[in-house]
């Protein structure tokens, strides 16, 4: 046969920041390690392979033997170690220093951990801004994988992608290969002859084209039932045996090998884009519906396969809008590096900053930034290991900057991009961010002695897929479905839990209910809210004390249609692991009670363990953190969760009513649908009944304890309203 093509496999292994070791380790041995162990006899071939920083670096530390294994691959020419950003962050979020920084600091780490620089790179969820191209440039990389689908996006037709092009911003130069959908379809989950049937249609079309392959390798392996048919049924063997039975014509050479046999198809400047499914899923939940149902009543029409590649989803950065709890990790991350910047600006010593940055490039890891056919944001253990590393480098900044460990800080400043000034109290205990705009929520309280965000929470809100959960699970055609074809339930009756919320759930969210409500019909959602101050803006003052500062809010709003003036204060001390939180309502009816309560929530003390429980004020405990109280005339409660180390405890100064109850989402993963709890909801609330003139008022004290902590500087008392 005289027509040829090249084929390039490219993987790309991948564990984020803050999974589990036990999923690592299960990977290891249901994908990387098998993978390596099928491939190393067929000489013949070659890959691409790579593997992300935090997986890297787990690999180097627990299995030594595998990359030993890689080396000599590499060695003998076999694989192509491709680089890419350290912990796997979606370039376009990063600011360009942080862009080139991570991309530099791996490059080094395989030069130091397997001796050779990667002159590859893998896009991080192809998500691609043209922009990046002079970054990436400037890295040191010279090309990198993307899919077809962003050529199609630029016009080029399936008969252009016949290898790969050059792209140029500011000059700087960058090879893009144009990775394959069907083949991403068709491997592994189909016969392994389709593959090959594909490729000689693309050669015999195009003679000495490269078609490109770049994909998870989880899914040889690690996906749901791929082990079972990738290896106990050989489909990887048979593939393997296939290239080899057609390598006289079909030449499966590394990403690097291509660019040195082939030269450029041509150039193209890529539009913003990512993979097919990334863009749909970035869209707002009516409009991916929308788009999902009109893609598929066109499918059978005459033009579709010509309108196809001119429709597109949506932008990856409106993550950031679909999901606020993103935009807050965003914000968050974005003010790490900026006080990093600052602070190399000033001389700050290069050393004491590496591990800082380190900390922050951990931080800046995808996967929780965003969702769709993985759990990502949804996920609350990868979410804590974000904001772990976020406030463990902005502690340490505080450190390196030499802010006093005795002193307390009140900012006021437009830390979340939304056009708003938010407030930030911060001592070396506690760091409260607090937006004043939006219902004077509290919406991140970082506990520094253990580096954790007890607002890392999530709203339960609609996703498209919830329609394939009413529907019920389905296992999609075939033995061996790709994960985006597949219903799965992981709980028997998750359509019966599905559950949305009208507003975020964070802390300090001041409701009036009707004077019935009860726990049952506030945890499902059933209570009208009968006043205005959840989401409407709040007027707000700063005040500062010697060693205390205090963010005081006030609302002129109503409730049930009477004018009711609301006014809540948060003071913070220096050296103190505690918050101060007085609240006085004014104008009230003195001829009727209100039922008024004040929402909290509390992120990363999971449910279903007896060392994470609730306690009384007296010490006694009440139960695991998922069940739901109902607690009378108490004055106070404590969550404890013995594996953090911490006990958060509110101590109200009058009786109260205390609901608590778990927020849990039904959300989506790789291996199905399935029940995940969020956060802890406590509510202290009450039948109020004014003064004479009308006031009434409640003073609450939180501590967040964590075992081993410093003493208590100065003492504590709170500015009173």
């Amino acid at each position: 046969m005289t027509a040829s093509a090249h084929l390039c496999l490219v993987l790309h292994n991948h564990q984020p920041i803050g999974n589990f070791d036990g999923v690592f380790e299960q990977a290891y041995q249901d994908s990387y390690l098998p993978f390596l162990e099928v491939f190393a006899p067929y000489e013949k071939l070659q890959i691409s392979l790579h593997t992300s920083g935090p997986l890297m670096m787990w690999l180097a530390e627990r299995h030594p033997e595998y990359l030993d294994r890689v080396r000599l691959l590499v060695e003998a020419g076999r694989i192509e170690i491709v680089g890419g950003p350290q912990y796997e962050p979606i370039m376009t979020m990063l600011p360009p220093t942080d862009r080139i920084g991570q991309i530099r600091a791996y490059g080094n780490w395989l030069n130091r951990n397997l001796g050779m620089t990667p002159a590859g790179m893998w896009t991080p969820e192809r998500v691609w801004e043209s922009s990046m191209t002079s970054d990436v440039a400037d890295a040191g990389i010279r090309y990198t994988v993307l899919d077809d689908y962003h050529f199609r996006a630029a016009g080029l037709t399936d008969e252009q992608l016949t290898g790969h092009y050059v792209t140029e911003d500011n000059g700087r130069m960058l090879s893009i290969f144009p990775g394959s959908e069907r083949l991403r379809y068709t491997i592994p989950f189909r016969p392994a002859h389709e593959s090959i049937d594909y490729c000689r249609e693309v050669a015999e079309r195009s003679p000495g084209a490269v078609l490109t392959f770049g994909d998870d390798g989880e899914k040889f392996g690690t996906w749901p039932d791929t082990k079972a048919h990738v290896y106990d049924q050989g489909w990887l063997r048979s593939f393997f045996d296939a290239l080899s039975d057609n390598s006289d014509w079909l030449h499966t050479v590394t990403l690097g090998e291509a660019i040195r046999r082939t030269p450029p198809v041509g150039k193209v400047y890529l539009p913003d884009c990512s993979y097919r499914e990334m863009t749909e899923w970035a869209l707002p939940v009516e409009a991916q519906e929308m788009f999902d149902d009109v893609s598929h009543s066109m499918s059978d029409h005459a033009r579709w396969n010509d309108l196809r590649s001119f429709v597109r989803g949506g932008y990856w950065r409106n993550f950031k809008t679909k999901y606020e709890e993103t935009n807050e990790m965003y914000a968050r991350m974005m003010h790490v590096s900026r006080r990093l910047r600052e602070a190399e600006a000033d001389g700050v010593d290069r050393g004491e900053l590496a591990e800082i940055r380190d900390h922050l490039y951990r931080g800046q890891c995808n996967c929780p930034y965003w969702h769709g056919a993985f759990g990502g944001i949804y996920l609350p253990h990868l979410r804590n290991a974000i904001y772990t590393h976020l406030i463990e480098a902005d502690t340490r900044l505080d450190r390196a900057t030499g802010v006093q460990s005795n002193t307390v800080q009140a900012t006021a400043e437009d830390f979340n991009f939304d056009g708003q000034q938010e407030i930030r109290l911060s001592n070396n205990r506690l760091c409260a961010w607090i937006a004043p705009g939006r219902g004077g929520r509290m919406y991140e309280l970082d506990v520094r002695d253990i580096s954790h965000n007890l607002l890392a929470t999530l709203q339960r809100r609609p996703e498209s897929y919830h329609r394939k959960v009413l529907a019920g699970p389905s296992n999609g055609d075939g033995d061996c479905a790709s994960i985006h074809d597949r219903v799965i339930f992981k709980q028997e009756g998750l359509d019966q839990r599905l559950q949305y919320d009208t507003y975020a759930r964070k802390s300090l969210m001041d409701h009036f209910y009707d004077n019935d409500a009860t726990l049952e019909s506030v945890s499902r959602g059933e209570s009208v809210e009968r006043g205005d101050f959840v989401e409407r803006p709040f007027e707000t003052k700063l005040r500062r004390g010697a060693d205390r500062v205090q963010v005081q809010m006030r609302r002129d709003g109503n409730a049930w249609g009477l004018p009711i003036t609301l006014t809540k204060a948060v003071t913070m001390v220096a050296g103190s692991d505690r918050i101060s939180i007085a609240y006085l309502l004014e104008n009230l009816p003195l001829d009727r009670p209100l039922h008024f309560g004040i929402e909290m929530n509390f992120a990363g003390l999971p449910s279903g363990a007896d060392d994470r429980y609730f306690s009384d004020i007296d010490g006694n405990q009440l139960g695991q953190l998922g069940q739901s109280l109902d607690l009378q005339k108490s004055h106070g409660i404590s969550l404890s969760d013995r594996w953090l180390g911490i006990d958060v405890s509110l101590e109200i100064d009058r009786p109260s009513g205390i609901w608590t109850f778990p927020i849990e989402t039904v959300s989506q993963s790789e291996a199905g649908f399935e029940l995940v709890h969020q956060s802890v909801c406590v509510q202290p609330h009450w039948i109020i009944t004014p003064d004479v003139e009308g006031r009434w008022a409640v003073q609450i004290e939180m501590t967040t304890a964590c075992e081993q902590a410093t003493e208590v500087v100065g003492e504590e008392q709170a500015i009173q309203l």
